[in-house]
């Protein structure tokens, strides 16, 4: 391997002069420049970035820990990457205008190899640490992240790391305030593992909608469709809409938990004779174009802002290694709004 020695040596200069040239730090003399960088040329040199890292303290590297590669690889299942890989793209475009290398470690669909992971990233020196999660959670880092600058992308802990989640309780209640305001009074929820924190905020958001436009809560018209044990949760769909169906006073509008859910919904009320929007209004959550611009009619739903959330994890991230972010620790989560999608699925009545 060439080393800074033999470009002195070809260039006949000192190793002094060869790392002025390459850090160009200190005036050097065009001839002598001239013959330092035809050397390099010629021998094909390749400076040390782990020499010089080690010197400043700045090698330029980002480690970011994910899921998304072995999520969408996964061929036992459908690809549920999709999220994570958003926000990954999200965190790339952020880091490579900054002039940063993004280094990025898949889990293997694993919580156990987090911690390796990131003892890994400190061993090539890397500036910070992005963590993304595949939906929206709590979680629980390894203590060895506390020593690098970590931000938190779609999840949060509670030792106030900052993290960059989205705003589910306002993208629900924006959502079924746009429905109210197009004359709907029943509209039922069908919601996501109860487990999951999106279902808790979403569901304030559903109540909070109806309060402010007095119109009351009815636990009928709030139903599980959807479980983390369960790989296939159409039963339980089917369920709900039987319930939903079959009160005196069903529901004009239907609000699932996400698109995939409105796309089963979709088929089991078409295999039910029920028209949508005419006899009922579906609305989804997420925004996954291949569902909700591929369904007939087009699906409503409140956009998840993955890149969003990617691009601010990032510039956080940047924040932090410059020494400009001096947020107090209650003020560590960032929020990114989820903005409603109004497309054809909801009927104005």
């Amino acid at each position: 391997m060439t080393t800074i020695y033999d470009v002195a040596e070809a260039a006949g200069v000192s190793p002094k002069t060869v790392s002025r040239v390459l850090n160009n730090d200190v005036p050097v003399g065009e001839k002598t420049r001239k013959k330092v960088e035809a050397a390099i040329a010629a021998l094909g040199y390749v400076p040390s970035t782990a020499a010089r890292s080690m010197r400043s303290n700045k090698s330029g590297l980002i480690g970011l820990v994910t899921g998304a590669i072995s999520h969408f690889s996964d061929t036992s299942n459908a690809p549920t990457g999709l999220p994570d890989l958003f926000i990954v793209q999200g965190i790339q475009k952020v880091m490579q205008a900054s002039g940063k290398t993004l280094l990025i470690a898949d889990t293997g669909d694993s919580a156990a190899s987090v911690s390796h992971l990131i003892r890994t990233f400190q061993e090539h020196r890397v500036e910070g640490l992005i963590y993304v999660a595949n939906y929206h959670k709590q979680i629980d880092l390894p203590i060895a992240s506390k020593s690098i600058y970590t931000v938190l992308a779609n999840c949060f802990d509670t030792n106030h790391t900052t993290s960059v989640v989205p705003n589910d309780q306002m993208g629900q209640k924006s959502l079924v305030d746009k429905i109210i305001k197009e004359g709907h009074a029943r509209i039922a929820y069908l919601t996501l593992d109860p487990s999951m924190v999106a279902t808790h905020q979403r569901l304030e958001g559903y109540q909070q909608a109806l309060h402010e436009n007095d119109i009351a809560y009815d636990p009928e018209l709030v139903l599980c469709a959807d479980t983390l044990d369960l790989l296939d949760n159409e039963r339980l769909i089917i369920d709900a809409i039987d319930h939903l169906l079959s009160l005196a006073c069903p529901p004009t509008a239907i609000c699932c938990g996400n698109d995939k859910m409105a796309l089963k919904l979709y088929g089991i009320l078409r295999v039910k004779g029920i028209r949508i929007p005419e006899q009922i209004s579906i609305a989804g959550y997420d925004n996954y174009l291949a569902i909700t611009e591929g369904l007939y009619p087009a699906l409503t739903t409140v956009h998840l802002p993955y890149q969003e959330i990617g691009q601010e994890a990032a510039r956080q991230l940047l924040k932090l290694i410059d020494g400009k972010d001096q947020k107090a620790p209650n003020s560590a989560i960032t929020i990114v709004d989820s903005p409603v999608i109004w497309r054809q699925s909801i009927l104005k009545i």
